[in-house]
């Protein structure tokens, strides 16, 4: 069985380590497959991976109909010998679709790994409704239920949560307290999230403003670490107009970025949509408590005031209450840490998604059982 996982993202973020992980993990369970990667020459997802044991193709994309990315699909799926598509984020389904064209292909399947909703454009609605699609796996029952408004076999859809590995993790020497001076009394809120909309970053510098500003609670300091985008500029002006410098590191894009978090006393999201963030799972397991915004699938992942505290999105003041009732309790957090690794390890592993991925890629090419039969 070979497959060719399609990636067209520039930027280095939860989908593509999910892409990374499950390589890893199928590599391990089947040895009957083959894993190739076919991913956006020179950008951040492919310098990371070039070098490392997966087998990887890349082609250019200037723009996001780059008919050389969708030859390159036709290309690699010859030279290898491909059985399956498995797509990994929108534009990879544009060129996948736009190859369809040009050239026969095997099935496909597609993982939906945002919650938003699915436009209701002509084109947006073929291209998810191709034919060539057999499966679409979803990141949360929340997207499944937000993508089954707009995909007309709901039987191609299920859920398969992504995880974290439980091997022995990167090792990351960066001392944020000396690296950033922050004083031994703070108390480190840490957020790993690239400066895109569905982050909502917004919320999150009002939130300290609300701390720092209105309730002249000092007791915090913020770290963000994430890749920049054309919204950063802003975001830091508007920390500068509310005097919040001091309180607050933008560190940018830190490889193996996960490996900071045990130095997180807690770990805050403050998003507007997601699927289920990597930054979560990564939490739990360096027992480290969250707050969160309710959104997507992080509910069904975080029950508030049992292994961690919700709050609904665009509400600063509320996730400020959070943070400041959950630091002045120790014992609450560590009933939330270890909760929390509990449903990780049971739940949500890198090698429990792959299991279940392997038994849908059957499935498509072999029927029901996996056999053929």
């Amino acid at each position: 069985m070979n497959i060719l996982h399609l990636s067209a993202a520039k930027n280095w973020g939860g989908g593509e380590n999910h892409i990374e992980q499950l390589c890893l993990e199928l590599k391990k369970i089947d040895r009957n497959s083959e894993n190739t990667i076919l991913c956006v020459r020179n950008a951040a997802f492919h310098n990371k991976i070039k070098n490392s044991s997966l087998q990887v193709e890349s082609a250019p994309l200037k723009i996001k109909m780059d008919l050389r990315y969708a030859v390159k699909i036709i290309e690699v799926c010859k030279k290898r010998k491909i059985d399956l598509l498995h797509i990994h984020d929108t534009t990879a389904l544009t060129l996948a679709v736009m190859a369809t064209k040009l050239g026969d292909l095997p099935p496909f399947v597609l993982s939906k790994k945002t919650s938003f909703p699915i436009k209701d454009r002509s084109r947006t609605l073929y291209k998810y409704n191709h034919e060539n699609i057999k499966r679409i796996f979803c990141v949360s029952k929340e997207t499944q239920r937000i993508a089954s408004k707009k995909i007309e076999d709901l039987a191609k859809l299920t859920t398969i949560y992504h995880g974290t590995s439980l091997d022995k993790k990167n090792s990351q020497y960066k001392n944020l307290r000396l690296e950033f001076e922050i004083p031994g009394d703070k108390i480190i809120v840490g957020t790993i999230a690239n400066h895109i909309r569905a982050k909502n970053l917004d919320t999150w510098i009002d939130m300290i403003d609300s701390l720092v500003n209105q309730k002249k609670i000092y007791d915090f300091h913020f770290v963000l670490i994430g890749s920049h985008t054309n919204r950063t500029p802003d975001y830091i002006n508007k920390l500068e107009k509310l005097g919040l410098q001091k309180h607050v590191n933008i560190a940018g894009f830190i490889e193996n970025a996960s490996a900071l978090i045990p130095q997180f006393d807690i770990s805050l999201l403050t998003s507007q949509s997601e699927g289920v963030p990597q930054f979560i799972y990564e939490s739990f397991y360096h027992k480290v408590p969250v707050v969160s915004t309710n959104v997507g699938g992080i509910p069904e992942i975080i029950e508030d005031g049992f292994n961690g505290m919700l709050s609904n999105p665009y509400e600063p003041q509320s996730l400020a209450d959070k943070l400041i009732a959950l630091s002045q309790d120790k014992v609450l957090r560590n009933k939330f840490t270890e909760r929390s690794y509990k449903k990780l390890i049971e739940n949500f592993t890198t090698r429990k998604m792959a299991e279940q991925t392997l038994a849908e890629y059957k499935k498509v090419l072999y029927g029901t059982n996996g056999t053929g039969n």
